[in-house]
């Protein structure tokens, strides 16, 4: 099978930005799927050591109504944005994406297909 990943802006929203700009500011999210390693997780990756992975049905799901899953959250803000919240042991960080990002990246995690053997 062929793996996904994609790039993409999001904005980690926090109470403890020391200004406005700050906490509304674009952070860059790594999203990937292999499908070979396991078919049901996608994984998204944050600035630094940050990386989660999860079920894709929980992110599918999660942009159309609210929805958990262990440390991770999901659930739609408005009509075209879409709010993923991880809790660990560091805290929780809240990281909101227009939702286009995420359904784009899940259409090509369910195109990625397995070569045919011969």
């Amino acid at each position: 099978m062929s793996a996904v990943e994609q790039y993409a802006r999001a904005h980690i929203v926090t109470d403890t930005a020391d200004s406005f700009e700050d906490e509304h500011q674009a952070v860059p999210v790594a999203l990937s799927y292999d499908p070979d390693a396991d078919p049901r997780q996608v994984h998204m990756t944050l600035p630094g050591p940050h990386e989660w992975a999860f079920p894709r049905e929980l992110l599918e799901r999660g942009l159309r109504g609210p929805v958990e899953s262990g440390d991770v959250r999901v659930w739609p803000c408005g009509r075209v944005q879409a709010v993923v919240e991880f809790h660990s042991a560091q805290g929780v960080s809240v990281v909101q994406f227009d939702s286009k990002v995420l359904i784009r990246f899940l259409r090509r995690t369910y195109t990625a297909v397995t070569p045919v053997a011969h």
